[in-house]
């Protein structure tokens, strides 16, 4: 099993985010997730949002810490990655 995560960088919602992924599989991903009583609604087609005051409690929970560019790196090899031009446009 390998759900990795990122350092939160991504400023919004008067927090920083980072994110949560496998590199094997999206059952893999979303039972860790549910494991860690992350909300569905924080899935975004290949990753969990997460936010910087989770982060150490999902390391310890066993996802392995890498850097962003990492985290894509071993995201596009899976398969598993859906790029930005692929996603469905935000509704407004």
């Amino acid at each position: 099993m390998t759900v990795l995560i990122d350092w939160p960088s991504w400023p919004a919602h008067g927090t920083v985010w980072g994110h949560l992924v496998s590199d094997e599989s999206l059952d893999e991903l979303h039972a860790f997730a549910a494991a860690a009583g992350l909300p569905p609604r924080s899935f975004d087609l290949d990753h969990y949002d997460v936010p910087v005051h989770r982060h150490d409690e999902l390391v310890s929970a066993g996802a392995v810490p890498v850097s962003y560019r990492d985290l894509v790196r071993r995201l596009e090899r899976s398969g598993l990655r859906i790029k930005g031009r692929d996603r469905p446009a935000k509704a407004h």
